[in-house]
């Protein structure tokens, strides 16, 4: 992950352990720590970050002008703009995962989405605090799935944009109201995004790619794309990767390594774990059935 994660780079000075950690772009990245027993000062980071407690964390204790505070348990986030210090004393096990996210990834989101950007963004500090939509979009995406499977790279950006609107909706001066979209992508917008996905199913895939394809914003992009075939962009994406492979299971005598590796996944398993999800049968099976209905040479 890029160095200017200045939070990651003090974390380690400490006694947290690294599990996990992902790049999304050079404004945007994801980090997953464990930590136990440990006294840790964060100094004045120049990016913001949202942390959810994944496991315990019952003693976290923040010092606050009026002593220490404690108020952690799984499902609450911290929210902690830049610039602040803070200092935190875990006196028992925690799990939790950071989003680290600039001013400016806010600030072109915010234009993107609304066309227009706000004078000054003020981000809300918040502590042991409990909100339903983070912790929902934490369980669902960026919990569930692997940071370094390269078909997930698209559903994991888009989980993050979701949750940055999130923020800023919620947690900033900025509470406009979202635009409503209606109507899909012309023929010709979809025809460009369609080709593009084909040609590069064999690489991982982000939001962004995708939209530059149509010249529109992820956050347009993503709804006008699902209105005009009823799936989001990452499940389409999952979906051509899937009947490509299944094509080449039938079709060829590639290995499952080689397959798995041409449609974008990042290992055997992985790609027949996401394909017995797909068709309720290992792709092993599928090969099988090929080579006993083949012909046989005289």
């Amino acid at each position: 992950m890029s160095a200017h994660y200045q939070v990651i780079e003090q974390m380690l000075r400490h006694k947290p352990v690294l599990k996990a950690d992902a790049k999304l772009s050079n404004d945007l990245g994801l980090a997953h720590w464990h930590n136990n027993h440990d006294l840790i000062e964060l100094e004045c980071p120049s990016h913001h970050t949202l942390s959810l407690y994944v496991a315990d964390g019952l003693e976290c204790y923040r010092r606050t002008p009026g002593g220490w505070r404690n108020g952690g348990a799984p499902g609450r986030f911290c929210l902690m703009p830049k610039g602040l210090e803070s200092a935190w004393d875990v006196r028992g096990p925690l799990e939790f995962v950071h989003l680290y996210f600039t001013d400016q990834h806010l600030l072109n989101l915010a234009e993107q989405i609304w066309d227009k950007v706000p004078s000054t963004l003020q981000l809300n500090e918040h502590y042991f605090a409990e909100d339903t939509s983070i912790t929902a979009l934490y369980q669902q995406f960026l919990l569930t799935l692997d940071w370094q499977e390269s078909s997930h790279q698209l559903a994991l950006s888009s989980a993050s944009n979701l949750l940055l609107i999130h923020l800023l909706r919620t947690y900033t001066q900025c509470q406009w109201q979202l635009p409503r979209v209606t109507g899909g992508l012309s023929p010709s917008q979809l025809r460009r995004v369609q080709e593009h996905i084909e040609a590069c199913l064999d690489q991982p895939l982000l939001l962004r790619d995708l939209a530059e394809q149509a010249c529109l914003s992820e956050y347009h992009f993503s709804r006008m794309f699902s209105q005009s075939l009823g799936i989001s962009p990452h499940q389409y994406v999952l979906q051509r990767r899937l009947l490509n492979a299944e094509r080449l299971l039938q079709q060829t005598d590639k290995s499952l390594t080689d397959i798995a590796q041409q449609c974008g996944f990042s290992s055997s398993s992985h790609f027949s774990n996401r394909f017995r999800q797909f068709r309720g049968f290992p792709p092993s099976h599928l090969r099988q059935a090929q080579i006993k209905h083949r012909p046989q040479d005289n």
